[in-house]
């Protein structure tokens, strides 16, 4: 009986763990579909991973989309006719469980170059993803991004 009873508190503990890689892992993948999704000016893993609903605002360095098809056609696959190229460096990413909500937020580095003008840009900040078990899959419910011109740190000699 105190076999059972320490094995059942083992699980306990370890169940939650095991799911919680597994979530996020999925999470971490998401992100990672999000940057190719903005790199490529391709809606398809917004579409995928984002929770479409009414109220959906997404935050982008003083801007925002209100709802999934204003995100999707009127900033990603713009994108990809305005720029001659953009990329997309996420890390740090630190992810937070509660229950069924979840969130992450990474440090972010943005270069691209203007196709109108060839003005390029170099922004560093953070981006933070609200997520939300849904049918058992994490769905982007929020997303808030803020940056500002990169300036690399000095080094102290």
């Amino acid at each position: 009986m105190k076999k059972l009873f320490i094995t059942s508190l083992l699980l306990m503990f370890v169940g939650p763990l095991a799911a919680s890689e597994k979530d996020e892992s999925e999470i971490n993948k998401i992100i990672a579909a999000v940057k190719y999704g903005w790199e490529n000016g391709d809606g398809k893993p917004f579409r995928q991973h984002f929770l479409n609903f009414p109220g959906a605002r997404y935050i982008e360095s003083g801007g925002q989309n209100e709802g999934l098809d204003d995100l999707v056609t009127h900033h990603v696959e713009p994108e990809k006719d305005a720029l001659v190229f953009l990329s997309i460096d996420f890390s740090n990413i630190e992810v937070h469980f509660e229950n069924d909500f979840a969130w992450a937020i990474a440090d972010t580095r943005v270069k691209g170059e203007v196709r109108k003008n060839g003005k390029t840009f170099d922004k560093s900040g953070y981006q933070t993803f609200l997520f939300r078990k849904v049918d058992d899959s994490w769905k982007v419910v929020h997303s808030h991004s803020s940056g500002r011109d990169y300036k690399p740190k000095k080094s102290h000699h």
